[in-house]
């Protein structure tokens, strides 16, 4: 399913010309929380639109690209 956040979420990584990391997608998008987006970025990820990359221990750091 496409929302407004998801169409964001996929002008903003297919524009970068390099992977960009959770909070840098998070800023980008006004008036949304980080759960939201990174739900969003699952799905997309999940659906073979965006990939997506888990980088450093512990918690870590998300990294996306199209």
């Amino acid at each position: 399913m496409e929302d407004g956040v998801s169409r964001k979420i996929l002008a903003i990584i297919e524009k970068s010309n390099e992977p960009l990391e959770t909070k840098e997608i998070e800023s980008r998008i006004s008036g949304t929380t980080r759960a939201k987006v990174l739900y969003r970025l699952n799905d997309l990820r999940g659906e073979g639109r965006i990939r997506g990359k888990l980088v450093g221990g512990g918690k870590g750091t998300w990294i996306w690209w199209a």
